[in-house]
């Protein structure tokens, strides 16, 4: 019985095969012909529906946004799958060749049967892609990058290093490390190694972030850099620390993040920062370096590595490396005198990369071995900073051959850690102490302050600020120069105070007042000056950036020798005292970025003063009366400022005789037809603002404003601007070997400018560097191709390449912008280009083979 019902079933289903052959779906021969022709109409279907995503996508992505990956795998199914329907396609004429019977049969049963086969197999596949090809989001915005590569120069005995302290942090328990060394061995260079290890870390970490952290700077600073490196843009000024590291916490607690914080002086609370605490379940890691080893049992770190200095042949290598090949091979001698003195670096990176570049030019035994005896005079071992690498780095400064620049450059060491100090301002400061004359070009430019700054910067002494015309000291050249000024200077002329960024709330009570010559109380949170200071000797006092509110009279009334006094970032300081009026000797008054409201009439009794910052001085209502209230005034700084030059101050500033430079704001466009046709004027302005200036025509002139160096155009409407070549004085064109551009305008900031289509009168500025254009609805393009071409012939061959010179360009908010410039290879040395809420800016528009996405400066701030 078993058997035959087993029988019966197998039957039942041969039957039914049998009659889905024939007569069903599964009949691939009888319905051959008919399901080719459904699955051609279905492809079309398909490719069309793909067409059409694709240009929703490309919109997307023109506007900066990423194809989300369940549309790009649609698409590759839809390609795999094209693929195959072609094929069976071309087969198609071969296949229905074959058929007979009416469609019944094949002459090869087989090959027809499987063609079949395939063909319905198809056919599902593609109606399958048009029902899943439908999506309501077809792009995301593209993450933030993971983190900055950071760009490394060469290095020498790194490596071993460097694999240590990744194997203690990826191989081990360790989640938190702490690099320990003295200054200058190099700890910034391992950190910034091990930075891009983790970036080519993938699926691990979803944000690498990089703070400095120098001894001046306070948890809020570091808060802001955190923000800023997790993608946050919003402005934080009005939220307090807590409410900072609230959301810090909200949004690092869901991450598996490297927090890598560099120059540590003291414990850091990170729970006060929001840095949420390390455990083994979110796999985050924290890496420091820090100068002491103590800071690491403070921060209570699961490892700690000590940054040693380089072995003797690791020293020598690198000493080499610096020194070059020309100086090495000029006389037999030198290579032997060369590794004595790679020896007196002791190792120090710092030292090695400081002395060896010094070392680069000299090529005669007679000066390695003066280098020698130099070197041996200032010790040899090794047992701290002042026994050892002070005296090594101080070889630098022993070089400089003149003895101003020396001066000049301890008085760097005012300033905080890491603090970019303006190269103009510097030079401010030395012609009011005395330290160079203040004799100045045409343009208002002092020539002898460049070529000290110059020196310094060549001397490794001061360090170029990239993309700003700033300098900044690296922190152990600092402490060097401090170590120099409290024990090698003369007494008279360094006796020193500097307690920078510290946190002080009063003039410190410690200080030598009687003697102390120059004072650095910048970056603290003083709110009021009220006591009385005997300072007889004092000649520079540097208040930036404090808390500044209140400034009694009894505070000025024993400072007879200020030279220079720096009040500018204290916001809330609105007014000064008419006690002012006893600083009898000072030069040089910096209420930049201040509140102040109305300058006090003790003013005019500072007969000497020659240098009057106002700039961003967003209350100042007036200072009428200043030509004969400061009669020597020799700078004058208005840039950003509410004072704008109308009439009344216009004839005022004809009155000043001894004005050298001007930084001006302008609101009306016939006042700055003026300012342009009054030579002294015009020519000695370095910076000019034009605001809220409503005028058709808006004409600048290239000969008259021949010093400008910074140029503002804000809150305006301007139908045109217009540039003229000609001098005022001879009424013709210039001759082509005198520039009939703008040959000092390196920063032009353009916001709210409604009216213009195009700014290509910009291609007069050939040495532009900083363009920063924002919420001008009407631009469409930088520089329009025809215009383009019609000024570089006229300013050619001053003007080869277009914007040749340009490094930082950001763009925002520019609803109406299509195109930068008709030939991008125009900006061969643009290095960073930022654009936001440019919806019309096509993506191929937004691509320069050298920029960066680096944190860029403030263009007003270069």
């Amino acid at each position: 019985m078993g058997n035959c019902v087993s029988l019966q079933i197998s039957c039942d289903q041969a039957l039914s095969h049998a009659c889905g052959c024939l007569f069903g779906e599964r009949n691939y021969i009888l319905m051959l012909e008919e399901n080719l022709e459904v699955l051609q109409k279905t492809m079309q279907e398909l490719k069309e529906r793909r067409d059409d995503l694709l240009k929703r996508v490309s919109i997307e992505e023109d506007q900066g946004f990423q194809r989300l990956a369940q549309v790009q795998g649609w698409f590759s199914r839809v390609e795999d799958v094209e693929s195959q329907v072609n094929d069976l396609l071309e087969a198609k004429s071969t296949e229905t060749g074959r058929l007979c019977l009416c469609g019944y049969c094949s002459k090869n049963f087989i090959s027809s049967y499987d063609y079949g086969k395939k063909v319905l197999k198809e056919l599902k596949e593609v109606e399958g892609l048009v029902s899943k090809g439908v999506f309501y989001s077809v792009a995301e915005k593209i993450p933030a990058p993971k983190g900055e590569k950071k760009h490394i120069q060469t290095t020498v005995g790194l490596e071993s290093m460097v694999e240590k302290a990744w194997n203690s942090l990826m191989n081990g328990e360790s989640r938190t490390l702490g690099l320990y060394g003295m200054g200058g061995v190099g700890k910034t260079t391992l950190l910034a190694r091990i930075n891009n290890k983790f970036l080519q870390v993938v699926n691990e970490f979803d944000v690498v972030i990089w703070v400095v952290v120098s001894k001046d700077m306070q948890n809020e600073d570091i808060q802001k850099q955190i923000l800023g490196k997790i993608g946050l843009d919003k402005n934080w000024k009005q939220e307090t620390e807590k409410e900072k590291a609230s959301e810090i916490y909200n949004i690092l607690n869901r991450k598996n993040f490297v927090l890598l914080l560099d120059d540590l002086w003291s414990e850091v609370d990170l729970n006060k920062i929001g840095v949420p605490p390390i455990t083994q379940e979110n796999r985050s890691i924290i890496v420091f370096t820090t100068r002491s080893k103590e800071v690491c049992k403070d921060m209570e770190v699961d490892d700690e590595m000590e940054v040693v200095c380089l072995s003797r042949d690791e020293a020598w290598e690198l000493f080499q490396k610096k020194v070059g090949e020309t100086p090495l091979k000029s006389h037999q001698d030198i290579p032997t005198l060369a590794r004595k003195v790679a020896e007196k670096c002791c190792g120090l990176p710092l030292a090695l990369n400081v002395i060896g570049k010094a070392m680069a030019c000299k090529e005669t035994v007679q000066e390695w071995h003066h280098v020698i005896s130099v070197l041996n005079l200032s010790g040899h071992k090794f047992p701290g900073m002042a026994e050892k690498i002070l005296p090594i780095l101080k070889f630098s400064y022993d070089s400089l051959k003149d003895e101003k620049a020396k001066i000049c450059f301890l008085y760097c060491s005012l300033f905080p850690e890491d603090y970019e100090i303006g190269k103009e301002e510097l030079i401010e400061y030395w012609i009011c102490e005395g330290f160079i004359d203040g004799n100045r070009d045409d343009y208002g430019a002092n020539n002898h302050g460049h070529d000290i700054i110059g020196s310094l910067v060549r001397a490794h002494l001061l360090m170029d600020c990239e993309l700003t015309t700033k300098v900044k000291m690296h922190d152990v050249i600092r402490e060097m120069a401090l170590w120099i000024a409290y024990n090698f200077g003369k007494q008279e002329e360094t006796e020193i105070c500097v307690k920078s960024g510290v946190q002080l709330c009063h003039i410190p009570k410690d200080i030598n007042l009687e003697a102390v010559r120059r004072m650095s109380l910048m970056s603290n949170q003083i709110e009021e000056l009220s006591c009385s200071v005997h300072c007889p000797n004092l000649s520079t006092l540097l208040l930036r950036k404090n808390k500044l509110m209140d400034i009694s009279g009894e505070f000025f009334r024993f400072m007879p020798a200020l030279v220079v006094l720096d009040l500018s970032k204290n916001k809330s300081l609105v007014e000064l005292p008419e006690e002012i009026s006893n600083l009898g000797s000072l030069q040089y008054l910096n209420l930049a970025y201040t509140g102040i409201k109305l300058l006090p009439v003790g003013l005019k009794e500072l007969r000497k003063l020659i240098n009057l910052n106002l700039e961003f001085t967003f209350e100042l209502e007036s200072i009428i009366g200043i030509s004969t209230s400061l009669p020597n005034l020799q700078v004058l700084k208005l840039f950003y400022s509410r004072v704008c030059v109308d009439e009344r101050l216009m004839e005022e500033l004809q009155l000043m005789e001894h004005l050298k430079l001007l930084t001006a704001t302008v609101e009306d466009a016939l006042l700055l037809k003026a300012l342009q046709g009054v030579d002294r004027l015009a020519s000695r302005t370095r910076a000019l603002c034009i605001k809220n200036m409503t005028a058709t025509v808006v004409i600048l002139n290239t000969v008259a404003l021949g010093g400008l160096q910074r140029l503002a155009i804000v809150n305006s409407k301007i139908t045109e601007i217009k540039i003229d070549c000609e001098s005022r004085e001879r009424g013709e064109v210039l001759p082509m070997r005198i520039s009939p551009g703008f040959k000092d305008l390196s920063t032009v900031y353009i916001v709210n400018l409604e009216g213009p289509k195009d700014l290509t009168w910009l291609l007069f500025a050939q040495n532009l560097r900083y363009l920063f254009v924002a919420r001008s609805s009407k631009i469409k393009e930088i520089i329009n191709r025809e215009k383009g071409v019609s000024i570089s012939n006229v300013l050619y061959p001053v003007i080869v390449v277009p914007f040749g010179k340009l490094e930082f360009l950001k763009v925002s908010e520019l609803v109406e912008l299509r195109r930068i410039c008709w030939n991008p290879p125009a900006l061969p040395n643009l290095r960073q280009f930022g654009f936001q809420n440019c919806p019309k800016l096509p993506r191929a528009a937004t691509k320069f083979p050298k920029h960066d996405t680096n944190e860029a400066p403030n263009p007003l701030d270069c």
